[in-house]
This record gives C-alpha cells, structure tokens and sequence, in this order.
C-alpha cells in the first residue's frame, strides 16, 4: 500500500512527478486537463514517454487521474450527458497513454430527471463511454458526499450502477472518506462501517481510497475536507483506516490543501510503520 496526494501539472504534464515526491509521494494523482474545461493539452507520444521517464526517475509507482469537475451522466440536456461521455472516454486514452493506472469520475446529478431516470442515464451513458475501449487504464466510480440529488452518495448504488453496465474497463470504486462520512457511513465506528460497505459493494471492489478529514458531521451531505486529524473523523478512525488500506493493499490519495499535506502524508505513513 502507497501514499500520496493530488498534484498540480502546472507547467507540463511532465512537472507532476518532481512535485509529487518533493511532497513525499510514493503514488500521485492529477489532472490530465483543466478541471473546469476548456481547450485540452494534446497529449504527444514525446509528451507520454518523458512524463514516464519523469515519474520513474522520482519513483512515483502509479499515477491516478481524477476527471474533470463538469461530468454529469445524469443531466437532462443530452448535450451535456454525450459530452461527459466524449470527456471521460478521452481521459481514458489520454490516461493509457501515459501510463496512468486509473481514471476516477463522479457521476453526476440528477436533478431535473429524477434520481430513478438519472441512474438509468448514466448506466446507458458509461455504457457508450466504454464501447469498443481497449486502452489498459481502468475506469473507478468515484462515491459523492450526497448533495441534492447526486448519482453515488450510496455506495450500493455504485454497486448496481457497476453491474448493470457490465464492463471489465470498470475496476471498481474510489472510496472517498470524507464524502462516505458526509453520506452517513461513520468512520468512528470503524467495524460497523466495514461490514456496511461490505454488504453494499464488496471490499474488493474498493481499489483507491482518498484520504480525507472532514470539516463537516457525518450524514451533513457537505463535501468539505480536513487535514487528516483535524476533522470530525479524527485521528483513531484515520489510524484504522491505514490498517484496513495497508491489509488490502488499496494506495491512499490525499486530497487536503498543500499547506500542511506534507505533514498528512508523514502522518499517514507513521501508521502504516507501525
């Protein structure tokens, strides 16, 4: 099991990797684009092969790419449900290309449609993302922390959305721990939230955990994260949490803020030694 966090590619692609161990990255995750969209790096087979040459020199073992902000399976508009499709089927090539074990989305809100109409839209939608898809990065289904009527606050709903749409291209899911808290899985109580979880998806379909405290109560449906130990999770739930990631080998991805992540990162890291 290895650790790290998110990283800027400010500068190039290629910067990700010197940034992620100055940080004390053992794995990374990025962006392959602009999060908010916008015109795309194309990414050159010259571009791949020196970000690869990079992340082996700073020995980051895996790179993990988060999707961009704006995918929405579920919209209404079907301008906005082909794009999400177009976008997430990109950063899948743009992800094996550079070597990238994963891409991780969220699936998007269902608002105007109904969550019921909505789930069957992104089923259809992954479905058409994945059609014909033979790159090696796999996809991961990333749980909201529940606001509004968001598509994967319940980790059984990821489960039936994963099934239903049949692709060996999906891995799995990215379990978030402070959206998991935020929709009502309490990490305080470690054991009860385990079996939950394994009763709703499996733990083996758990194959990226993002570490993260949180600012808010658990069931709040806010997303608002916290340096690991200063959040309502706290410490002795994070320490648990090491163990559980350590004991299945799932590598844990930091999403706090840069200030302090160097001290998360060590924090976590001191658990896992022990």
């Amino acid at each position: 099991m290895k650790i790290g966090c998110h990283v800027s590619i400010a500068g190039g692609l290629d910067k990700a990797p010197e940034r992620a161990h100055d940080l004390g990255c053992e794995v990374m995750q990025i962006f392959s684009r602009s999060p908010q969209g916008g015109k795309k790096i194309e990414i050159s087979e010259q571009m791949a092969n020196e970000f690869k040459l990079q992340a082996t020199k700073y020995k980051i073992l895996s790179t993990y790419i988060h999707s961009p902000y704006y995918i929405n399976f579920a919209s209404a508009e079907s301008r906005i449900r082909y794009g999400s499709v177009s976008a997430i089927r990109e950063e899948l090539e743009r992800a094996s290309l550079l070597g990238a074990k994963y891409v991780m989305t969220h699936l998007g809100s269902a608002k105007d449609l109904g969550e019921e109409e909505g789930r069957k839209k992104t089923i259809e939608m992954l479905i058409k993302t994945l059609e014909d898809y033979e790159g090696s990065t796999k996809l991961l289904l990333e749980n909201s922390a529940g606001a509004g009527a968001i598509i994967g606050d319940d980790l059984a709903e990821l489960g039936e959305i994963i099934k239903k749409v049949n692709s060996s291209a999906i891995a799995g899911i990215c379990l978030d721990t402070q959206h998991s808290f935020a929709s009502g899985y309490d990490w305080r109580d470690f054991d009860k939230t385990i079996q939950k979880i394994d009763d709703e998806i499996g733990i083996k379909n758990i194959k990226l955990i993002h570490a993260n405290d949180s600012l808010t109560e658990c069931g709040s449906k806010k997303d608002r994260h916290a340096h690991i130990g200063e959040g309502l999770i706290g410490r002795e739930a994070f320490e648990k949490i090491v163990d559980f990631a350590k004991e299945n080998e799932i590598d844990l991805i930091l999403e706090t803020e840069h200030d302090k992540v160097v001290e998360d990162i060590e924090l976590l890291k001191s658990w896992r030694g022990k």
